[in-house]
């Protein structure tokens, strides 16, 4: 029963993160957490819900796929330029603010 309610959230999750404005939110929220993990896997949510698969992401960003699939891991550890690429790639771009205190 605890995988059901699993599979619905992350089906719900997906089709929530097809609206740009919901994967910007989505992924500025991942920023927010202490464990930088939390970002890599949310841009690989932000990427399934885009329609594509690291297939489609090394063609688009002319990365190697096992690269990538390092990348996005919760061990992953990306470059500055790979970021830009991926997030490029789903859509998003890397942009700095002023903290809120």
């Amino acid at each position: 029963m605890n995988k059901k309610r699993f599979l619905d959230y992350h089906e719900d999750l997906i089709q929530e993160l097809q609206d740009p404005k919901e994967a910007q939110a989505y992924i500025n929220a991942a920023l927010q957490d202490e464990d930088e993990r939390v970002f890599l896997l949310a841009l690989r949510d932000v990427l399934e819900a885009q329609g594509g698969d690291m297939t489609w992401l090394s063609k688009k960003t002319k990365l190697n796929r096992e690269n990538l699939y390092r990348l996005l891991s919760k061990k992953g550890n990306p470059k500055i330029t790979s970021l830009k690429a991926i997030l490029n790639a789903i859509g998003l771009e890397l942009a700095v603010q002023v903290h809120k205190k």
